[in-house]
């Protein structure tokens, strides 16, 4: 069994790959599955490979995915404008696809213009697109450079990863059902409300999503999951909030990000770090400016914030507003080549009403 570092791997692969295949991706005999990852995360691919196999489905496996790859940014040239025609085909000829997070440093990119990520992001839209289309899972895996970048040694941020993904569980499946069960009371409830208002510290912000869809996110996309969400109509955004987690982004760390809407538009835009590319990417084009998304995480499992932005998202006590691309099955229309979230802690003081009527208060939920 592979053990770099000396750390044997074996355990927690073996059930994380088992739980990709069955509860995130469904996997059925004679479907193809895509699998996108770089080498950091071998160990998992190991143990993925003969877990999609076994379901009587076939795995195709590519290092190095364009987004997240050093030496395209740098040598990619005219394939920033434009997917390869092979690559399309291959995409749109797969069942499924699963991308997995697993840069050895995180900050890889931090040097990249951010003109030629959105660039590639603007180009590569139709491809990304028509895998959105497909059954797809987004996932990551627990690099010596993620736990660096969260402040924990390598074997500690393994076992924070564990608790997160439900896999320190008897039954991890069994956990993520209850859980979506949970979400599923939420979305009700959120489903007749008209008006969302998010108060916290230099944040006071409206957005209606009267007549949307809410979503219960419960590990099918993302993995770890534990969120809601819905794209809030797109003029209705009013207000100010300040982003207190950090994020890193296309290897980009932003900090202290600080928008004022009007209208349903970013119309002032700060940051305490990384304030250059936030403006870039607000500049990627008109829908940038708007919101796709606003979700409330329900994970209580992720124990805190990393920098992450697919854990600290979904961290209970959390909401989450993405700039950007909406998804069409929450009903919302904002068309995007960004989709970017930013995160907001509650737990320290901060609510969420809904039509007026407090929903979480520092962070827990209330009559739930």
């Amino acid at each position: 069994m592979f053990q770099p570092n000396g750390y044997k791997y074996e355990g927690m692969e073996t059930r994380f790959a088992a739980l990709l295949a069955e509860y995130c991706l469904d996997v059925q005999p004679g479907q193809t599955v895509l699998i996108e990852a770089e080498p950091s995360a071998l160990p998992l691919l190991e143990a993925l490979h003969p877990a999609v196999l076994q379901r009587g489905a076939f795995p195709i496996i590519q290092l190095f995915p364009a987004g997240v790859s050093r030496p395209f940014f740098l040598y990619g040239g005219e394939w920033l404008d434009q997917v390869p025609p092979a690559q399309m085909q291959l995409v749109e000829h797969v069942d499924a696809s699963l991308r997995i997070e697993s840069a050895q440093n995180p900050l890889e990119l931090s040097d990249v213009p951010p003109a030629r990520i959105a660039q590639y992001r603007t180009g590569w839209r139709p491809y990304l697109q028509k895998r959105a289309r497909k059954r797809w899972c987004l996932t990551l895996y627990p690099t010596p450079g993620y736990a660096q970048q969260a402040g924990m040694p390598t074997a500690g941020f393994r076992a924070f990863v564990e608790q997160a993904l439900y896999l320190d569980r008897p039954d991890p499946v069994a956990a993520w059902r209850a859980l979506s069960a949970f979400q599923a009371t939420l979305t009700q409830r959120l489903q007749k409300v008209k008006e969302i208002r998010i108060q916290g510290d230099r944040t006071d912000l409206r957005l209606l999503v009267e007549g949307r869809t809410w979503i219960n996110s419960d590990g099918k996309r993302n993995m770890p999951s534990g969120e809601v969400f819905t794209g809030p109509i797109e003029s209705s955004a009013e207000g100010e909030v300040c982003f207190n987690l950090p994020v890193v982004v296309s290897g980009q760390r932003v900090g202290g990000a600080r928008l004022r809407f009007q209208g349903g538009r970013v119309v002032e835009a700060r940051a305490e770090s990384g304030e250059e590319y936030l403006l870039k990417m607000l500049e990627a084009d008109p829908g940038a400016r708007y919101l796709g998304e606003v979700g409330i995480g329900t994970n209580f499992g992720i124990s805190r914030p990393t920098g992450l932005i697919l854990y600290d998202e979904k961290i209970g006590g959390t909401v989450h507003l993405a700039l950007g691309q909406s998804y069409a099955e929450t009903g919302g229309t904002n068309h995007s080549s960004i989709h970017w979230d930013l995160i907001l802690d509650l737990r320290q003081g901060g609510r969420i009403l809904a039509d007026g009527v407090v929903l979480q208060e520092n962070g827990q939920f209330v009559g739930l």
